[in-house]
């Protein structure tokens, strides 16, 4: 069974920083790719961020500059620096990671719970 838990969100003011972080756990052969994901009250969640398991990284515009996504594959973690934050930034931010269990298993994407993250005056 695998786990994703992120941790990191808070309350910050405009223009500040947070770091988050995703951590998985379980029984784990290998992950793939891996995702930040984030949604807004009465939005759709939306993708935020991608890296693959070479590291290559992609980004939704409204970040681009902003937001750097990372992995540590040693420790089974990923996180999203997130700076000059906006009050538009305001989300639950979702870690989700593509995971098999054993080299015979398929990939299967896996969530984590969600964390808040505040921005506002």
């Amino acid at each position: 069974q695998v786990q994703v838990v992120e941790s990191g969100g808070g309350l910050v003011q405009p223009g500040g920083s947070l770091r988050l972080s995703c951590a998985a756990s379980g029984v784990i052969f290998s992950i793939n790719d891996m995702r930040w994901y984030r949604q807004a009250p009465g939005k759709e969640r939306e993708l935020v961020a991608f890296i693959t398991a070479a590291g290559k990284t992609t980004y939704v515009d409204s970040v681009k500059g902003r937001f750097t996504i990372s992995r540590d594959n040693t420790k089974k973690s990923m996180y999203l620096q997130m700076n000059s934050l906006k009050p538009e930034d305001t989300a639950v931010y979702y870690c989700n990671a593509d995971v098999r269990s054993t080299i015979r298993d398929r990939f299967v994407a896996s969530w984590g719970q969600g964390t808040q993250v505040t921005v506002s005056s």
